[in-house]
């Protein structure tokens, strides 16, 4: 058994990208395993932005899973455990989906956590002080791949596949101490909020053995179509860019597509997206119009049928969630359109799904992901304790409240510190305690 604290060898060592990593491969028999089966673990150092080891229990788990269309695959997912926890204590797990966002392999988060990855322009090791906001819960973590090995951005149905088998392997990991009655939730933001809500949406008919207790989705993109269209020409360009390029992968029909509609030029930038991070395709992408490169206009690229059907495909909602579940989404959001996460919303509630909704006046894109997280933490824990979701729509001016967010501060100052990140001492009655109470501005949420 790998014991908790224990330290790869050769943890200065730059990692390699998951295509050179010998770890990252499938066994010829991949089809006859179960989803979730776990292939092969291993304990890995995880650092912020590469740099700044830092003092948590995880490891690596390679497992069975399935793309769009069922057929079998392998992803990784980086599963955590507060420093010193002890396995023979019972505790909820996370699903923490982050926003990927990109097809580069650079930007996985089996890479970008790893202490020594090369993680500028990727966007989860920001999401870290997050993940550790869990882990100071008391909780399990687990990050999956979940656009897949492939870097399948966009694609329907498989984040919900890759995070639900990623959930399966976690809880039959045995240095985590986890067991298949643990209570699990999900939880992600922008393209993490994607990956949520079909994790969500799929969850009751794909993993209906899975205690899911709730979901925490933050501007979970809701129409990609119209993102694409409105993202076009301006600052973010960048993501209908990385977007129509993990399509590409996902979607082989697409592919003709675009050499008919695109000029040359252009379809030799959506090349440069496989090694591009995020934050490189967005400057790479910033204020380029996508009709300057089309050989007809937009109408046209949208009218073709094969687009038509993989849109339609990739938007969310027409399942309802099994399990309650939080919108957060900024009402000014100059990424992802409040009124396309209002419709989102409409169509769950109309499917009979339990969903709260916070829309928050007052927060940019990127912002917004860290300032709702207490109220996320204070949903997700009142879930964990079994109390009644609400539902219904509230919008306020803001969620930023200084009370509420020191810990944040104080867990972040401690982070680059390098020190422990801890959970609280254990409550035996039901095997786990929240870091704090319930903040007043969230006592509606939850």
């Amino acid at each position: 058994m790998i014991g908790l604290l224990d330290r790869p060898a050769g943890r200065t060592a730059t990692p390699p990208l998951p295509p050179d990593d010998p770890f990252y491969t499938a066994p010829p028999d991949v089809e006859t395993l179960a989803p979730g089966t776990v292939v092969r673990a291993r304990p890995v150092e995880l650092a912020l932005f590469g740099v700044v080891a830092q003092r948590v229990a995880a490891w690596q788990l390679l497992y069975r899973t399935c793309d769009l269309d069922g057929l079998a695959e392998v992803t990784v997912t980086t599963v955590l455990l507060p420093w010193g926890a002890d396995p023979r204590v019972a505790r909820p797990l996370v699903s923490f989906q982050c926003a990927i966002d990109a097809v580069a392999p650079r930007c996985f988060p089996s890479y970008a956590l790893r202490r020594g990855a090369s993680t500028i322009g990727s966007i989860a090791p920001l999401e870290l002080p997050i993940i550790a906001m869990a882990l100071r819960r008391g909780w399990a973590v687990s990050v999956p791949d979940h656009e897949g090995l492939g870097g399948r951005f966009g694609a329907a149905r498989e984040p919900g596949y890759r995070a639900l088998d990623g959930i399966r392997a976690a809880l039959g990991f045995a240095p985590l101490g986890l067991s298949a009655s643990t209570p699990v939730a999900l939880w992600g933001y922008s393209g993490g909020g994607l990956a949520t809500a079909w994790a969500a949406e799929l969850a009751g008919e794909y993993a209906p053995e899975l205690d899911i207790v709730g979901a925490a989705a933050g501007s979970p993109v809701g129409d990609p179509a119209a993102a694409f269209v409105r993202l076009n020409g301006g600052w973010f360009a960048g993501f209908p860019a990385a977007f129509v390029a993990g399509l590409r992968r996902a979607y082989p029909e697409l592919g003709p597509v675009l050499d008919d509609h695109f000029d040359a030029a252009y379809r030799a930038l959506l090349g440069e997206a496989q090694h591009r991070s995020t934050f490189a395709l967005l400057l790479r992408f910033a204020r380029r119009d996508v009709t300057a490169h089309l050989r007809d206009g937009v109408a046209e690229l949208l009218a073709e049928p094969a687009l038509r059907r993989i849109l339609a495909d990739v938007e969310p909602g027409t399942r309802a969630p099994s399990a309650p579940l939080l919108v957060l989404q900024g009402v000014r959001d100059e990424v992802i359109a409040v009124a396309d996460i209002d419709a989102l919303v409409r169509r769950y509630e109309q499917a009979g799904a339990t969903v709260r909704y916070l829309r928050i006046r007052r927060g940019s894109h990127l912002p917004l992901e860290f300032l709702v997280v207490p109220v996320v933490l204070d949903w997700l824990d009142a879930r964990f304790a079994g109390q009644r979701a609400p539902m219904g729509t509230t919008t306020v001016g803001s969620v930023a409240r200084m009370r509420t967010h020191l810990a944040f501060l104080e867990l972040g100052l401690r982070m680059l510190a390098g020190t422990p990140i801890s959970g609280p001492v254990a409550h035996h009655d039901r095997g786990y305690s929240t870091e704090m109470p319930v903040s007043d501005n969230c006592r509606d949420i939850v």
